[in-house]
């Protein structure tokens, strides 16, 4: 799985009413990405791939704490 695809999956089961318990990733990933994923890619959940596309896309939008999870 690319680096990238984890934070974004743990995002989609958070945003997706999955429990904390289940979700994939870490709690710092999820803190950091849900907020530029519900601005940039709301429309995408919970499909995963949509979400990894759309956030690619708006990389440079992103908060430097989300951004900083990709690397």
């Amino acid at each position: 799985m690319r680096p990238f695809t984890t934070p974004i999956l743990a995002l989609a089961c958070v945003l997706a009413g999955s429990s904390l318990a289940h979700a994939a990733g870490t709690l710092e990933q999820r803190r950091a990405c849900r907020a530029d994923a519900m601005r940039f890619c709301r429309q995408f959940v919970p499909n995963v791939p949509k979400i990894t596309a759309c956030m690619e896309q708006n990389i440079k939008k992103l908060s430097p704490a989300c951004r900083a999870q990709f690397r």
